[in-house]
């Protein structure tokens, strides 16, 4: 069939698609129980079984009309949505890291291009003062959208939320909607992840019945003055219209109330602020014709002060990782509790930050950061890594293709501002990243401007901005510093030293007297025996005021679920065990948690060179130890309970519990441990530091990280 070629045009990034909004949810007035979505009444859920057909040659395989059947008429095969249609039996994985999986040739794309067709009923209860639009989160790679048979629209972006008014397209009662995705587009260009390579519609598809004038889009602000702060919402609504608020704190009581045009502004006096520790978030309730938004908000500012990054004046540290939406039983598409477990996992290992790598993770998942309490780099689905193998090998001098090439510029920026006004409102996210090893040009000169003019309370990091095919990039558009895999000899020595180093060509590592944060986006490569050299990169990271911190690649191990063994053990697959090519064989099992969230050994190790407080022996014979605090906002008597114990020869001979003295963040103090020592043997004693009470994601008395000290005890030997 002939489709416009809307996926090898430049010029095309989505057809009647609506304009970008942050992400929200309304409800109706009459709705209870507004914490989850699906409770609202102007929601209507897609997801479920939709009918499905797989054409592995592509569209030339569709009849004519296929967008005029019915969802049996199409295919009396059905597949779950959201999942990939690669987990269902058809098509293939394919694990590639660096590697373009066809020809480099934009803006086309292979001719065989496999695609699918979903096809679903739905019922809608047509109101005329209403209009309705259809929302899909997440689709790879790129679709064209039917109603009834009449063409709606068409987007590439895979994991930014596409949005399409079907007012004039639906009928009241029952409807059809039928989505074509292909497998590959132009957009395939800037979405080579590394990380396997899956297709179809992978996050929620639901419909929004709104009032004809209804808020369309708000921004919300805050700023601290005076041991007070200012709330500022700007509000864009489809027609004129006035807004009903309510302010409340976290124990649900009204802080004020009132009615407002296009702007709300709020004075909280003694603001409750939010950060990773304790991540204290109000409610905003805006009520606007007959429908109800409800806003968390959190309170925080970030700063750069003479290249420290602070969160409400406090300097704060990332103990990070890189997180994929990956799991080995439904590929991209993770459910809520498969994100609420990698927290878990994080909160229990003392992760504070995350870099969604390397594309916007779930919008659900930046609100659950909001409130468990992490640091965000919220990174846009870009990245064209497959540029440097042109020649067969890897080659620098190719970084720049695409990051220069203008053809390219209305993407970039596109899925740059997706990512942005999607996730603006979402406290938790302390940096705006441009993308991920795609080299630098003026295309993102140009979306950093962007950036940085749309939203200047939050900085703008990009690691590839030291890529620059020999030109004279503008290296102002970021806010920090950041690098991967620097080993910390050369940061020590070289990094922090004040002089201009080149590493190698085209690669400026710092310049004399750039005094901006420096940190490292990936670092200590968690493969195999990994990750390495945690405690020599927390020492640096602590001896230097402006080095921010550092995020471990990666988070998970990526494989495929491949059933069990005669054992009954599970079995999971990598690169080059679905017989495709190219691949980067098992490159993708690198994380600090295996396939099915089962801690790595060097998780552990991450978990105890992050522990909140640590000790160093001053008199170890009398039980005189140093507490220091590392956590950058709350005090360790309010954080921590210390136990200790004694072993003599392996067997614990004594045990005791502490007082935990007052220790500021950041700050050092004295504590006594009331042992004693014993008089022979092989000796030790262990401080072990719990949590001291009840929290969202982990238990009070939970283990939070121990140190161990030999006691200097002369050990008897005896003859035989």
């Amino acid at each position: 069939m002939k489709l416009p070629n809307y996926y090898e045009d430049f010029s095309v990034q989505n057809v009647n698609a609506e304009k970008n909004r942050a992400y929200y949810i309304p409800f109706c007035e009459k709705d209870t129980e507004c914490e989850d979505r699906k409770n609202s009444s102007r929601l209507t859920m897609l997801s479920g079984d939709w009918n499905f057909k797989y054409s592995e040659n592509g569209i030339s395989d569709l009849d004519e009309d296929f967008f005029k059947l019915t969802p049996k008429e199409i295919s009396i095969n059905t597949i779950p949505v959201p999942s990939n249609w690669q987990n269902h039996g058809y098509d293939r994985h394919q694990y590639t890291n660096v590697e373009y999986p066809f020809p480099f040739d934009p803006p086309y794309v292979p001719y065989e291009n496999p695609c699918g067709v979903y096809a679903r009923d739905f019922e809608i209860k047509k109101n005329d003062s209403e209009s309705y639009y259809i929302n899909f989160e997440g689709v790879d790679s790129c679709f064209y959208l039917w109603i009834n048979g009449e063409f709606v629209g068409y987007s590439q972006v895979s994991h930014s939320t596409s949005e399409f008014d079907i007012t004039k397209y639906v009928n009241d009662g029952e409807n059809t909607a039928v989505v074509l995705v292909l497998k590959w587009g132009i957009g395939s260009y800037l979405e080579d992840q590394d990380k396997f390579r899956m297709s179809g519609i992978f996050r929620d598809v639901y419909i929004l019945s709104r009032p004809k004038n209804h808020i369309r889009d708000y921004f919300v602000h805050t700023s601290l003055k005076d041991g007070k702060a200012v709330i500022d919402v700007d509000i864009e609504y489809t027609a004129a219209s006035k807004t009903e608020y309510a302010l409340f704190d976290n124990k649900e009581n009204k802080i004020t109330e009132g009615t407002a045009d296009s702007k709300i502004t709020v004075t909280v006096d003694e603001p409750e602020l939010w950060n990773a520790e304790n991540p204290v978030l109000y409610t905003l309730v805006m009520k606007s014709e007959g429908e109800v938004i409800y806003e968390k908000i959190g309170i925080r500012e970030i700063t750069v002060d003479n290249g420290v990054i602070k969160v409400n004046g406090n300097p704060i540290k990332f103990r990070g990782v890189n997180r994929h939406d990956s799991n080995p039983y439904r590929g991209y598409a993770v459910t809520i509790e498969d994100m609420l477990e990698d927290l878990r996992l994080m909160k229990e290992h003392n992760v504070n930050a995350i870099r969604t790598s390397h594309y916007p993770n779930s919008p659900l998942f930046t609100q659950m950061c909001d409130e468990y309490g992490f640091y965000v780099i919220d990174e846009s689905d870009i990245e064209c890594h497959g540029v440097v193998c042109r020649n067969g090998g890897y080659d620098n001098q190719f970084y720049g293709n695409i990051a220069s090439d203008l053809r390219f510029a209305p993407a970039i920026l596109d899925r740059i501002q997706k990512n942005v006004m999607r996730d603006k409102n979402r406290p938790c996210v302390i940096m705006w990243s441009m993308g991920n090893e795609s080299g630098f040009g003026e295309c993102f000169v140009r979306a950093g401007k962007w950036v940085k003019s749309y939203d200047s309370s939050r900085l703008l990091h990009y690691e590839n901005m030291w890529y620059d095919e020999g030109t004279d990039p503008d290296f102002s558009v970021t806010d920090v510093i950041s690098e991967m895999y620097s080993s910390p000899k050369f940061i020590d020595e070289q990094i922090f030293s004040g002089e201009e180093v080149r590493m190698a060509k085209n690669r400026f590592n710092c310049f004399k007297g750039d005094n901006r944060p420096y940190m490292l986006c990936e670092y200590s490569h968690a493969m195999g025996n990994g990750p390495g050299d945690l405690e020599e990169y927390f020492n640096l990271i602590h001896k230097h005021d402006r080095f921010a911190g550092a995020f471990v690649w990666e988070w998970c191990d990526h494989a495929i679920y491949n059933g069990t063994d005669k054992d009954g053990k599970e079995m999971f697959l990598y690169g080059g065990d679905f017989k495709e090519y190219p691949h980067s064989s098992n490159f993708c099992v690198d994380g600090l948690v295996y396939p099915d969230r089962t801690p790595h050994t060097g998780l552990k190790g991450f978990k105890n060179v992050n522990r909140p407080v640590r000790a160093f022996a001053e008199d170890i014979v009398n039980g005189e130890f140093t507490l220091w605090n590392i956590l950058d906002f709350t005090d360790a008597d309010k954080e921590i309970t210390l136990e200790w114990e004694v072993s003599v020869d392996g067997e614990v001979t004594q045990r005791g519990n502490a007082s935990v003295p007052s220790v500021k963040p950041h700050e050092r103090a004295s504590i006594k441990i009331p042992f004693t020592m014993p008089e022979s043997g092989s000796a030790y004693i262990r401080l072990i530091y719990l949590q001291k009470e009840d929290k969202a994601m982990t238990p009070k008395g939970f283990e939070l990280g121990f140190d161990q000290f030999k006691l200097p005890v002369e050990r008897e030997c005896f003859m035989p």
